[in-house]
């Protein structure tokens, strides 16, 4: 007989994912010039996830956190809000769904109804409500001159 635990956590706060590879989430939609670079105190990967319910099946491999989640990723200073988020470790995944936000402390941001983030690929699918589009925000710095060239 298979036992498959399931972990359930009620208004909680848990740190919870080592996500070495899951670089800025908006970088992955950015062009280079536009992701400036900042400097960061590395915190190894750590996300904190904060939501009114969270469980965890290690038979499946997936956290699911529900109501009000907030995620914190320091070492990319991204901020993300949805409804629900979903982890599915095997398969390298972050789903959010429900007016999801995620927003980085340069200013750059996304807005959308459902925003899936592939880890490995870094790449990012974003997707509106019906009816709405996905609104992405970008802080665009002055060029500077290349040397050599006069105005």
């Amino acid at each position: 007989m298979s036992h498959t635990q399931l972990l359930v956590f009620s208004s909680v706060r848990l740190v919870l994912l080592r996500l070495t590879a899951l670089p800025i989430l908006l970088s992955a939609i950015l062009p280079p010039a536009l992701a400036a670079p900042a400097v960061v105190t590395p915190t190894s990967g750590l996300v904190t996830i904060e939501s009114d319910l969270q469980k965890a099946d290690n038979s499946t491999g997936v956290v699911t956190a529900t109501g009000n989640v907030r995620i914190v990723y320091p070492d990319q200073r991204v901020v993300a809000t949805a409804r629900q988020a979903q982890y599915f470790s095997r398969e390298g995944r972050v789903v959010l769904s429900g007016d999801v936000d995620v927003i980085q402390d340069s200013g750059h941001s996304i807005r959308a109804e459902r925003l899936v983030y592939l880890v490995e690929r870094e790449r990012i699918v974003a997707q509106p409500a019906p009816g709405q589009q996905v609104i992405t925000f970008y802080r665009m710095n002055a060029p500077t001159p290349k040397e050599g060239l006069m105005p």
